[in-house]
């Protein structure tokens, strides 16, 4: 008898700090002063900087990202990846502040099938502001939920569609909707009977005497802009056969995303992070 094929995983991790591209108060790229991404052999990169700072648009006191990747010795378990992003001190325009900001992503794929496990744990907002008034927020780190059942894509997961619509439905039950925050959500179509990515946020509400209104995760600032916090993105490709479970699936998180148009004006994103490994056969 020939010996059993001996599966294998290929990690894949990204994070970084900061980036972006502005065309107010000044043109300028913003280029990740901090971004490491992960070998398909796994193993660990770090970067931090200190006193970063674009002008007088965009500072912070330090960051630093993460990426490691490593086979888990527990038994049933396969290979675990972690993916973090930290910035502190955070200042952008003395509009939006935060003391500490953390995307954190953990994935655990099993040693049988392909679909992992998968945790926020860690990730957090610290005393983040707006025009000096601070967010309250309804942070809920379950959002994605428990790993799906026999092997099952969370695409497909009936309990994380449910959470998914209801937060959809929220805001878009909400008076006066900006069209663009509307169309944020957009879901791509499926492809061959199978699910396409799915948008959603880690941040159900929000909740303060900052200026503008809110509409779920987004912040419609007067002056400013729109603020997005903590997108999730879901996407799962290449299916199994016969199985039909998706041999990979890609976390997205970003913490932050700001898109001005009034006393700045341009696109900017703090603290992301990607994963998505594959295991294989």
């Amino acid at each position: 008898m020939p010996d059993p094929v001996k599966r294998y995983h290929d990690y894949h991790a990204e994070a970084e700090a900061l980036s972006g591209d502005l065309t107010l108060p000044l043109i300028q790229e913003v280029k990740p002063p901090t971004f490491v991404k992960l070998n398909e052999r796994g193993g660990y990169l770090s970067q931090h900087v200190e006193n970063y700072r674009l002008g007088g648009v965009v500072s912070f006191r330090s960051a630093y990202t993460q990426v490691g990747g490593n086979p888990d010795p527990k038994p049933g378990h396969g290979w675990n990846t972690l993916t973090t992003s930290v910035i502190e001190g955070l200042n952008v325009l003395d509009i939006v502040t935060a003391d500490r900001i953390v995307c954190q992503i953990s994935t655990d794929h099993p040693p049988i099938g392909y679909v992992p496990t998968v945790t926020f744990l860690g990730t957090r907002f610290e005393n983040l502001r707006i025009a000096g008034h601070q967010l309250k927020l309804d942070l809920d780190l379950d959002m994605l939920g428990s790993k799906p059942k026999k092997d099952a894509g969370y695409l497909s997961d009936r309990e994380f569609q449910e959470r998914v619509t209801a937060q959809r439905k929220r805001l878009k039950g909400q008076k006066n909707l900006p069209a663009d925050i509307a169309n944020y959500y957009g879901q791509a179509s499926s492809s061959a009977g199978k699910p396409g990515p799915i948008k959603c946020s880690l941040v159900n509400q929000v909740e303060g005497g900052y200026p503008g209104r809110s509409f779920g995760h987004a912040i419609d600032v007067p002056n400013f802009g729109k603020i997005y916090l903590a997108t999730l993105c879901i996407e799962q490709s290449d299916y199994d056969t016969p199985t039909g479970a998706p041999r990979a699936t890609t976390i997205s998180l970003t913490m932050i995303e700001m898109v001005m148009g009034c006393v700045a004006a341009g696109k900017m994103v703090a603290a992301g992070g990607k994963t998505n490994g594959v295991t294989a056969p």
